[in-house]
Protein backbone atom coordinates (compact mmCIF):
# COMPACT_ATOMS: atom_id res chain seq x y z
CA UNK A 1 0.00 0.00 0.00
CA UNK A 2 1.28 3.46 -0.89
CA UNK A 3 1.87 5.84 2.00
CA UNK A 4 2.83 9.47 1.46
CA UNK A 5 4.11 11.45 4.40
CA UNK A 6 2.42 9.84 7.38
CA UNK A 7 2.55 12.25 10.33
CA UNK A 8 2.79 15.16 7.89
CA UNK A 9 1.01 17.54 10.27
CA UNK A 10 3.03 19.72 12.63
CA UNK A 11 2.17 18.02 15.92
CA UNK A 12 5.06 17.66 18.30
CA UNK A 13 6.03 14.25 19.54
CA UNK A 14 6.36 12.56 16.13
CA UNK A 15 3.68 9.99 16.88
CA UNK A 16 4.19 8.21 13.57
CA UNK A 17 7.95 8.25 13.32
CA UNK A 18 9.38 7.79 10.73
CA UNK A 19 7.27 9.50 8.11
CA UNK A 20 6.81 7.10 5.22
CA UNK A 21 6.59 7.90 1.50
CA UNK A 22 5.88 5.77 -1.54
CA UNK A 23 5.56 2.00 -1.46
CA UNK A 24 7.73 -0.95 -0.47
CA UNK A 25 10.51 -1.84 -0.53
CA UNK A 26 11.54 1.00 1.79
CA UNK A 27 15.26 1.01 1.10
CA UNK A 28 16.00 4.77 1.10
CA UNK A 29 16.09 6.99 4.19
CA UNK A 30 16.54 10.77 4.36
CA UNK A 31 18.16 12.21 7.50
CA UNK A 32 17.44 15.79 8.54
CA UNK A 33 19.86 18.32 9.95
CA UNK A 34 19.83 20.80 12.77
CA UNK A 35 20.40 19.09 15.12
CA UNK A 36 16.97 19.81 16.52
CA UNK A 37 15.28 20.91 13.28
CA UNK A 38 13.35 17.91 11.91
CA UNK A 39 11.27 17.96 8.75
CA UNK A 40 13.34 19.77 6.16
CA UNK A 41 14.07 16.63 4.14
CA UNK A 42 10.38 16.11 3.37
CA UNK A 43 10.62 17.64 -0.15
CA UNK A 44 13.43 15.21 -1.02
CA UNK A 45 11.44 12.27 0.33
CA UNK A 46 8.38 13.28 -1.70
CA UNK A 47 10.38 13.64 -4.90
CA UNK A 48 12.19 10.32 -4.56
CA UNK A 49 9.04 8.45 -3.52
CA UNK A 50 7.95 8.44 -7.17
CA UNK A 51 10.57 5.73 -7.71
CA UNK A 52 11.49 4.37 -4.26
CA UNK A 53 9.97 3.70 -0.88
CA UNK A 54 11.43 6.39 1.37
CA UNK A 55 11.63 6.75 5.14
CA UNK A 56 12.07 10.08 6.91
CA UNK A 57 13.20 9.33 10.48
CA UNK A 58 12.84 12.25 12.89
CA UNK A 59 15.51 12.61 15.57
CA UNK A 60 14.38 13.86 18.97
CA UNK A 61 17.12 12.59 21.30
CA UNK A 62 19.44 15.03 23.02
CA UNK A 63 22.68 13.13 22.42
CA UNK A 64 24.55 11.66 19.49
CA UNK A 65 24.19 8.17 20.91
CA UNK A 66 20.48 8.75 21.41
CA UNK A 67 20.03 9.87 17.82
CA UNK A 68 22.03 6.90 16.54
CA UNK A 69 19.79 4.51 18.43
CA UNK A 70 16.62 6.33 17.30
CA UNK A 71 17.75 5.95 13.71
CA UNK A 72 18.70 2.31 14.20
CA UNK A 73 15.31 1.52 15.74
CA UNK A 74 13.41 3.26 12.95
CA UNK A 75 15.35 1.41 10.26
CA UNK A 76 15.15 -1.97 11.97
CA UNK A 77 11.37 -1.73 12.22
CA UNK A 78 10.43 -0.02 8.95
CA UNK A 79 13.24 -0.40 6.41
CA UNK A 80 14.14 -3.08 3.91
CA UNK A 81 17.77 -3.33 4.93
CA UNK A 82 20.37 -2.36 3.96
CA UNK A 83 19.35 1.18 3.03
CA UNK A 84 20.75 4.12 1.15
CA UNK A 85 21.10 6.98 3.63
CA UNK A 86 20.80 10.54 2.33
CA UNK A 87 21.82 12.98 5.06
CA UNK A 88 21.64 16.76 4.91
CA UNK A 89 23.90 19.08 6.96
CA UNK A 90 24.04 17.58 10.48
CA UNK A 91 22.08 14.64 9.07
CA UNK A 92 25.04 13.90 6.79
CA UNK A 93 27.34 13.76 9.81
CA UNK A 94 24.87 11.58 11.71
CA UNK A 95 24.70 9.27 8.69
CA UNK A 96 28.51 9.17 8.69
CA UNK A 97 28.65 8.14 12.35
CA UNK A 98 25.81 5.64 11.91
CA UNK A 99 27.42 4.04 8.84
CA UNK A 100 30.67 3.55 10.74
CA UNK A 101 28.84 1.99 13.69
CA UNK A 102 26.46 -0.23 11.69
CA UNK A 103 28.04 -0.87 8.28
CA UNK A 104 25.79 -3.85 7.62
CA UNK A 105 22.69 -1.61 7.67
CA UNK A 106 23.87 0.87 5.02
CA UNK A 107 24.44 0.09 1.33
CA UNK A 108 25.27 3.66 0.28
CA UNK A 109 25.81 6.96 2.09
CA UNK A 110 25.03 10.26 0.36
CA UNK A 111 26.19 13.40 2.15
CA UNK A 112 24.35 16.56 1.08
CA UNK A 113 25.71 19.91 2.23
CA UNK A 114 27.54 18.18 5.04
CA UNK A 115 29.14 19.94 7.96
CA UNK A 116 32.95 19.87 7.93
CA UNK A 117 35.05 17.12 9.49
CA UNK A 118 38.07 19.08 10.76
CA UNK A 119 38.11 22.23 12.90
CA UNK A 120 40.39 24.09 10.50
CA UNK A 121 37.59 24.28 7.93
CA UNK A 122 34.94 25.53 10.38
CA UNK A 123 36.45 28.88 11.30
CA UNK A 124 34.97 31.03 8.54
CA UNK A 125 31.41 29.69 8.28
CA UNK A 126 29.69 32.25 10.54
CA UNK A 127 31.73 35.10 9.05
CA UNK A 128 30.64 34.11 5.53
CA UNK A 129 27.01 34.08 6.59
CA UNK A 130 27.25 37.48 8.27
CA UNK A 131 28.83 39.08 5.19
CA UNK A 132 26.07 37.72 2.98
CA UNK A 133 23.29 38.98 5.25
CA UNK A 134 24.22 42.65 4.97
CA UNK A 135 24.57 45.10 7.84
CA UNK A 136 21.02 45.20 9.20
CA UNK A 137 20.29 41.47 9.06
CA UNK A 138 23.77 40.68 10.36
CA UNK A 139 23.07 42.91 13.36
CA UNK A 140 19.77 41.08 13.87
CA UNK A 141 21.61 37.74 13.76
CA UNK A 142 24.18 38.95 16.31
CA UNK A 143 21.38 40.04 18.66
CA UNK A 144 19.75 36.63 18.36
CA UNK A 145 23.05 34.87 19.02
CA UNK A 146 23.58 36.98 22.14
CA UNK A 147 20.02 36.26 23.30
CA UNK A 148 20.69 32.51 23.05
CA UNK A 149 23.64 32.97 25.45
CA UNK A 150 21.73 35.02 28.00
CA UNK A 151 20.35 33.26 31.13
CA UNK A 152 17.42 35.71 31.05
CA UNK A 153 16.17 34.54 27.66
CA UNK A 154 12.80 32.80 27.71
CA UNK A 155 11.81 30.92 24.56
CA UNK A 156 15.13 29.88 23.02
CA UNK A 157 13.34 27.69 20.49
CA UNK A 158 11.65 30.74 18.97
CA UNK A 159 14.91 32.68 18.87
CA UNK A 160 16.75 29.79 17.25
CA UNK A 161 13.99 29.49 14.66
CA UNK A 162 14.38 33.17 13.75
CA UNK A 163 18.14 32.78 13.55
CA UNK A 164 17.67 29.73 11.36
CA UNK A 165 15.57 31.74 8.90
CA UNK A 166 18.31 34.34 8.59
CA UNK A 167 21.02 31.76 8.07
CA UNK A 168 18.88 29.84 5.57
CA UNK A 169 18.65 32.99 3.46
CA UNK A 170 22.42 33.50 3.73
CA UNK A 171 23.11 29.89 2.76
CA UNK A 172 21.02 29.99 -0.43
CA UNK A 173 22.26 31.05 -3.85
CA UNK A 174 18.99 31.48 -5.76
CA UNK A 175 16.21 29.78 -3.78
CA UNK A 176 12.83 28.72 -5.06
CA UNK A 177 11.62 29.01 -1.46
CA UNK A 178 12.99 29.65 2.02
CA UNK A 179 10.31 27.51 3.69
CA UNK A 180 12.32 24.60 5.10
CA UNK A 181 9.18 22.74 6.31
CA UNK A 182 10.67 22.26 9.78
CA UNK A 183 8.21 20.65 12.17
CA UNK A 184 9.79 22.36 15.16
CA UNK A 185 13.08 23.85 16.33
CA UNK A 186 14.63 22.63 19.57
CA UNK A 187 17.50 24.70 20.95
CA UNK A 188 18.19 22.23 23.75
CA UNK A 189 18.73 19.39 21.27
CA UNK A 190 20.92 21.56 19.08
CA UNK A 191 23.05 22.69 21.99
CA UNK A 192 23.65 19.28 23.53
CA UNK A 193 24.16 17.30 20.31
CA UNK A 194 26.28 19.92 18.55
CA UNK A 195 28.53 20.35 21.58
CA UNK A 196 29.21 16.60 21.45
CA UNK A 197 29.80 16.76 17.70
CA UNK A 198 32.34 19.56 18.02
CA UNK A 199 34.31 17.60 20.61
CA UNK A 200 34.22 14.54 18.37
CA UNK A 201 35.52 16.64 15.47
CA UNK A 202 38.24 18.39 17.51
CA UNK A 203 39.58 15.08 18.78
CA UNK A 204 39.94 13.71 15.25
CA UNK A 205 37.62 10.83 16.07
CA UNK A 206 34.85 12.05 13.76
CA UNK A 207 37.06 11.86 10.68
CA UNK A 208 38.66 8.58 11.76
CA UNK A 209 35.24 6.94 11.84
CA UNK A 210 35.41 6.94 8.06
CA UNK A 211 37.90 4.08 8.24
CA UNK A 212 35.04 1.87 9.47
CA UNK A 213 32.62 2.78 6.68
CA UNK A 214 32.34 -0.05 4.16
CA UNK A 215 29.76 1.29 1.69
CA UNK A 216 30.31 3.79 -1.14
CA UNK A 217 30.14 7.42 0.03
CA UNK A 218 29.07 10.26 -2.25
CA UNK A 219 29.30 13.89 -1.15
CA UNK A 220 27.10 16.38 -3.02
CA UNK A 221 27.99 19.96 -2.15
CA UNK A 222 27.01 23.38 -3.41
CA UNK A 223 29.73 25.80 -4.48
CA UNK A 224 27.90 28.58 -2.57
CA UNK A 225 27.50 26.57 0.63
CA UNK A 226 29.22 28.46 3.49
CA UNK A 227 30.58 25.11 4.66
CA UNK A 228 33.69 25.01 2.44
CA UNK A 229 33.73 22.24 -0.14
CA UNK A 230 37.39 21.51 0.57
CA UNK A 231 36.41 20.75 4.17
CA UNK A 232 34.49 17.77 2.82
CA UNK A 233 36.50 16.70 -0.20
CA UNK A 234 40.02 16.78 1.21
CA UNK A 235 39.60 15.04 4.60
CA UNK A 236 37.12 12.40 3.43
CA UNK A 237 39.23 11.40 0.43
CA UNK A 238 42.02 10.48 2.86
CA UNK A 239 40.03 8.03 5.00
CA UNK A 240 37.46 6.48 2.67
CA UNK A 241 38.09 3.58 0.33
CA UNK A 242 35.18 4.33 -2.01
CA UNK A 243 34.48 8.06 -2.20
CA UNK A 244 33.09 10.44 -4.82
CA UNK A 245 32.76 14.21 -4.48
CA UNK A 246 30.31 16.16 -6.66
CA UNK A 247 30.30 19.96 -6.64
CA UNK A 248 27.08 21.66 -7.74
CA UNK A 249 27.43 25.07 -9.37
CA UNK A 250 25.22 28.01 -8.35
CA UNK A 251 24.05 26.04 -5.34
CA UNK A 252 23.84 26.73 -1.63
CA UNK A 253 23.39 24.55 1.43
CA UNK A 254 20.04 22.94 0.47
CA UNK A 255 20.25 21.96 -3.22
CA UNK A 256 16.58 20.99 -3.62
CA UNK A 257 15.55 24.62 -2.96
CA UNK A 258 17.87 26.04 -5.62
CA UNK A 259 16.56 27.29 -8.99
CA UNK A 260 19.81 26.55 -10.81
CA UNK A 261 20.80 23.28 -9.13
CA UNK A 262 17.59 21.47 -8.19
CA UNK A 263 17.20 19.39 -11.35
CA UNK A 264 20.86 18.40 -11.43
CA UNK A 265 20.70 17.45 -7.76
CA UNK A 266 17.76 15.11 -8.25
CA UNK A 267 19.37 13.63 -11.37
CA UNK A 268 22.46 12.81 -9.30
CA UNK A 269 20.39 11.23 -6.53
CA UNK A 270 18.46 9.06 -8.98
CA UNK A 271 21.66 7.90 -10.65
CA UNK A 272 23.21 7.02 -7.30
CA UNK A 273 20.14 5.16 -6.04
CA UNK A 274 19.72 2.93 -9.07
Amino acid sequence: MERIGLNSDKRKGFINNPRIYGSSPFNVAVIHGGPGAPGHMAPVARELSVDWGVLEPLQSAGSIEGQIQELRAALNVHADLPVALIGSSWGAMLGWIFSARYPDLVRKLILVGSGVYEDAYATGIIETRMKRLGEQKANDALMLLEALKSPLTGDRNLIMAELGKLFTSADAYSPLTLDTENLEVRHDIFQSVWNEAKKLRSSGELLNLGKHIECPVIAVHGDYDPHPAEGIKEPLSKVLRNFQFILLEKCGHLPWFEKEARDTFYKILREQLR
